[in-house]
């Protein structure tokens, strides 16, 4: 890979309470910069005049207070239902490809992690070069998201749980999966990936 080469994107991604972020953390100490999606979507929400016209005409003036979100309000509109979300997904995601791109072109790794929640959902795997899952099963996912935070119910979570992909479905798509399950070590399975994907890019 030369100088002037831009880097191989990389997706990461797995279920509320897998554990993603806290595996990005591992690749990040090996120097490798990560592109958390979930958050920059947030930010791009409140500060992309574009996207804040775009929430306003389909959601209503409602939808922003004082120039920030009115995330309440949003969240009766779109969470229970699922064409709503979709809707404000096909709005948003766009938005933050073209904030990866801008990012992406000014980093010097050899790859870079896109971290996000909806990885496949959004089909934005199909523009990465890999794709890893983070795993771990639905109890330890429940009691993880119930420990950090609290206000949340089991049901909720079990809720939430039920509207993102089955992870058997998205191991079927990844390239690699680490298990986060707190039986298998996941330092030694994020080394050998980083060891793999270094290998393949500098062939």
């Amino acid at each position: 890979m030369s100088s002037t080469s831009l880097p191989v994107a990389v997706g990461i991604t797995g279920g509320i309470g897998a554990g993603k972020s806290t595996i990005a953390r591992i690749f990040s100490i090996l120097g490798i910069p990560i592109y958390e999606a979930d958050s920059r979507a947030k930010w791009l929400i409140s500060n992309s005049q574009s996207l804040k016209s775009q929430i306003i005409s389909h959601f209503g003036e409602q939808s922003f207070q004082d120039g920030s979100l009115n995330r309440s309000y949003l969240a009766r509109k779109v969470f229970s239902d699922q064409q709503q979300t979709e809707l404000l997904n096909s709005l948003v995601h766009p938005e933050v490809a073209k904030d990866f791109d801008h990012w992406m072109n000014i980093q010097k790794s050899a790859y870079v992690l896109k971290e996000a929640a909806l990885l496949y959902e959004t089909g934005s795997y199909n523009n990465l070069y890999k794709t890893i899952l983070v795993s771990a099963s639905d109890q330890i996912r429940i009691n993880r998201v119930l420990k950090r935070d609290p206000h949340r119910t089991e049901a909720d979570i079990k809720n939430i749980i039920s509207r993102q992909w089955s992870e058997e479905r998205k191991a079927a798509l990844c390239e690699f999966t680490i298990q986060n399950n707190g039986t298998e070590l996941t330092i030694p399975q994020v080394l050998a990936i980083h060891n793999q994907l270094m290998s393949e890019i500098n062939r």
